[in-house]
């Protein structure tokens, strides 16, 4: 049980991680501000940073990991580039990532309860996740 609960712990950070790259590459190029751009590229670093060690992990365990939902990605995708075309703010950049870091806050905290059995480092690595999506919306709060 606990190994099981640790590796489906590891694919949906897996898959929270690339989502948070994915989103803030869709953006990035929207940003107006260099202090809101520093933000953002050092929170993507982060996440990058952090997906190795989801990836060594995964290796331990002979898994692959997981991609983000293709329909979630989609649907996150169309909505930056309609809001973005519509208005192309350091605001409307700053409302996009802090509703995708509230998402994946909530989510990684259901997965953390959902997958109690999984081991600690696992439950760390979350943890962490959660951290920089928090720390985020909070640093950009200054921008909505």
């Amino acid at each position: 049980m606990i190994e099981q609960d640790t590796v489906k712990l590891l694919r949906e950070c897996d898959a929270g991680v690339k989502m948070g790259v994915s989103s803030i590459d869709d953006v990035m190029d929207a940003v107006h501000s260099k202090e809101l751009k520093q933000y953002l590229t050092q929170c993507r670093n982060e996440h990058i940073k952090l997906n190795d060690e989801i990836q060594a992990a995964l290796h331990r365990f002979h898994d692959q990991g997981k991609e983000p939902n293709p329909m979630a990605k989609g649907m996150s995708w169309i909505k930056t580039n309609v809001k973005l075309s519509i208005d192309g703010s350091d605001e409307t950049v700053a409302d996009l990532i802090t509703d995708g870091c509230n998402m994946g806050v909530k989510s990684l905290n259901r997965y953390l309860n959902e997958y109690e059995a999984a081991d600690e480092k696992a439950k760390d690595i979350t943890k962490r996740l959660i951290n920089l999506e928090e720390k985020l919306a909070v640093d950009i709060r200054q921008y909505l």
